[in-house]
């Protein structure tokens, strides 16, 4: 299978952001963060980050750090060990490390297409399909 390289954005220990961020590749958040994240892409908070959030919304986010808000992934969320999260969250996968500090509800996504199987041709489908089993093997 073919890999794009795909862009890799950090925002240092020493950045302080207050506002709206959106992103399509990846994104490392080793600072602090206030505001809403809207992306496509895959989130990163180090292990020193501090983020405030209304919401937090990525395809993956993988936490180490502190996050207080609410979560979306369409993919998956992961809390690393030494983790704090405040908020809740909404994603298809989930995995919470030993020594977590979580307080918040979860909601799993369904984790099938969003596509209307009436209204597309077969092979789109199966496309879909074969490009969701492909992220998912990863």
């Amino acid at each position: 299978m073919e890999q794009t390289a795909k862009n890799y954005t950090i925002l240092g220990s020493e950045t302080s952001f207050d506002g709206v961020l959106e992103f399509t590749d990846n994104l490392k958040i080793n600072g602090k963060f206030n505001g809403t994240i809207n992306s496509n892409g895959n989130l990163d908070i180090d292990k020193a980050a501090v983020c405030t959030v209304d919401k937090m919304s990525a395809s993956s986010i993988v936490i180490s750090g502190t996050v207080t808000g609410n979560i979306s992934a369409s993919e998956r969320v992961e809390m690393c060990n030494g983790s704090k999260v405040k908020g809740n969250v909404e994603t298809a996968r989930l995995r919470i490390a030993d020594n977590v500090d979580f307080e918040g509800q979860v909601t799993m996504l369904e984790s099938e297409p969003d596509i209307d199987l009436f209204s597309v041709a077969s092979e789109e489908y199966k496309q879909t399909l074969l490009l969701k089993s492909d992220s998912d093997a990863e």
